[in-house]
């Protein structure tokens, strides 16, 4: 069950579309002021974030069109790979934590960022809007191997639940293992994390969704849209267990900031959600090739 050579330019024409109308075009918009600082949600004003969600549909819908038949499928993949570039281009965590050297300014940078996830996430929603209406505009012929048996509606709203859960906790310990460069000993809290090379963020970020996708697939056979959420709840998680008052005081007071307590904690919500996002809708197409692949072994 390999991607035909139409497949694969179906998903690169779809990337592209939202490399050009996010990742470059709309680059001004949430461009940092500073040359190390961060692409964050509070970078683009009224008028800017309206021309990101406008310029997010328009993606999601043209994606659509330019991967047609398969448009449901591929032109997802749109918003994630333009915010993709934004996530590569910006500054990194240490770079904040420089920006705000105080105990109480790297408070309120993490206050900030532990929520930051949901706009992305909104982002990519709104590209996801997209790709319906060009669904509802044009209509596509369903893969007979993605079709779902019947459930009842509680036991969808628990396993989707699940699978939220499932894929967050998957997520959040493989990147403490996959995006992390340095580790150092530390008498109070076991271990520090030196900030991760933009390069392996995005292998730690994408392989970590990838897997937590393919096992709620093969387990629970979830959608990607769960693992997708869970991008926006990776972030909130790390900071809430494992950045604590004590634990940045520690920081402050033994380590440079480019040291983190957490490898999660290191990475930014734009990285996580663009990379998570593209990520979980690849392992979710290796698991339905995963169990293809089983229920026809000879």
């Amino acid at each position: 069950m390999e991607l035909s050579f139409s497949t694969k330019l179906r998903i690169a024409a779809a990337a592209a579309v939202g490399v050009i109308l996010i990742g470059i075009l709309a680059w001004p918009l949430a461009k940092p002021d500073e040359p190390f600082g961060a692409v964050r949600p509070g970078n683009l004003n009224l008028a800017g974030t309206a021309i990101l969600l406008g310029l997010a549909f328009a993606s999601g819908l043209v994606g659509y069109f330019v991967s047609w038949p398969y448009g449901r499928e591929i032109g997802i993949l749109a918003v994630p790979s333009g915010l993709a570039i934004w996530a590569v281009r910006t500054g990194n965590m240490a770079s904040q934590v420089q920006l705000n050297p105080t105990i109480e300014q790297r408070e309120a940078l993490l206050a900030g960022l532990k929520w930051e996830p949901l706009f992305w996430l909104a982002i990519v929603a709104v590209g996801f809007v997209g790709v319906l209406c060009g669904q509802m505009i044009r209509s596509t012929p369903t893969l007979a191997h993605v079709e779902e048996k019947p459930k009842s509606k509680s036991n969808t709203r628990l396993n989707a639940a699940i699978a939220v859960v499932a894929s967050m906790l998957i997520a959040h310990f493989t990147l403490g293992r996959l995006a992390q460069d340095i580790e150092m000993a530390d008498g109070a809290l076991g271990s520090v994390l030196s900030q991760p090379a933009i390069a392996q963020i995005v292998f730690g970020v994408v392989v970590a969704f990838g897997l937590a996708a393919f096992l709620v697939k093969n387990l629970l056979d979830a959608g990607y849209v769960w693992p997708i959420i869970a991008t926006a709840l990776v972030t909130p998680f790390a900071i809430t267990a494992y950045v604590k008052p004590n634990v940045l005081d520690r920081l402050a007071e033994s380590w440079p900031p480019v040291f983190f307590s957490n490898a999660t904690a290191a990475i930014l919500p734009v990285q996580i959600v663009a990379f998570g996002t593209i990520g979980a809708i690849a392992g979710y197409w290796m698991g339905i090739r995963y169990d293809f692949w089983r229920k026809h072994e000879i």
